[in-house]
């Protein structure tokens, strides 16, 4: 049975998509069958994927809309190992169309759910916003992985993303839940970060994850390569914090 996780914030600019590839490449990595959902009409999940959203035939587009199937239209990341269901622009225009369709909000879920045996991990990679997008990767999840930068800001946002994942499980998702903090773009010199880390690990406890994910210049070439961090720099910083991550989270799963 595959364990299906979004990677969500409210916040844009947190590292959502940097999260979603390298930890799909890493658990691949670690030996997991995994599938990436690309839910951002941007699409740079699908490019840092190494998969050119420009030459699509299918997107996720049609298998929301009910115009494809998942099995036609997931393709295999060469650079990252995993298989991805690609985003491009076409996925903007779902957000008008979902909103005449029967079952809307679980339209992703029913179409993950014949795959169910398939894989050990499916990542949902949503946009910044409260969307119907992003309430279709809610719906289809069984928990949601928070990343984080240790900032004032993130706390606000933070506050406003838990708010939104009880109301999702107590009116459309009963089996969602939060299954972690990832602390993102972290910089130990800077005296406000680490009071902001102390803060989450206080409120949250065991549900921060141990590793932290630095700020890294590597990562940031990666998508420019066509390839995740993982496999773009493995001695880097950066990447070896999310091969730490996906065995942290291969470890959690088995608590879930």
């Amino acid at each position: 049975m595959a364990r299906i996780f979004c990677v969500a914030n409210q916040k844009g600019g947190v590292g959502k998509t940097t999260t979603c590839v390298n930890l799909a490449a890493a658990l691949h990595l670690a030996g997991q069958r995994t599938l990436l959902v690309d839910l951002d009409p941007q699409g740079n999940a699908t490019m840092g994927s190494g998969v050119d959203k420009r030459a699509l035939e299918k997107s996720v587009y049609h298998l929301l809309v009910g115009l494809a199937t998942l099995d036609e239209v997931r393709v295999k990341s060469e650079s990252g190992g995993y298989d991805i269901l690609p985003a491009n622009r076409d996925l903007a225009g779902a957000e008008v169309e979902l909103v005449n369709l029967d079952n809307r909000e679980k339209r992703l879920r029913d179409a993950l759910r014949a795959f169910d045996a398939d894989y050990d991990f499916v990542l949902i990679d949503c946009p910044p916003s409260l969307s119907m997008l992003t309430l279709n990767g809610l719906c289809g999840a069984h928990g949601v992985i928070i990343p984080m930068q240790c900032e004032y800001y993130a706390l606000e946002g933070l506050s406003d993303l838990v708010n939104t994942i009880k109301k999702v499980h107590a009116n459309l998702n009963r089996e969602l839940k939060i299954i972690g903090l990832l602390r993102v773009m972290f910089d130990p010199r800077v005296t406000l970060q680490q009071q902001v880390s102390a803060q989450l690990e206080s409120h949250f406890g065991d549900k921060v994850f141990r590793a932290i994910v630095p700020r890294n210049v590597r990562l940031a070439e990666a998508p420019s390569h066509g390839l995740p961090g993982v496999v773009f720099d493995k001695a880097a910083k950066g990447a070896q914090a999310y091969m730490a991550f996906a065995h942290e989270m291969i470890e959690r799963i088995k608590t879930i």
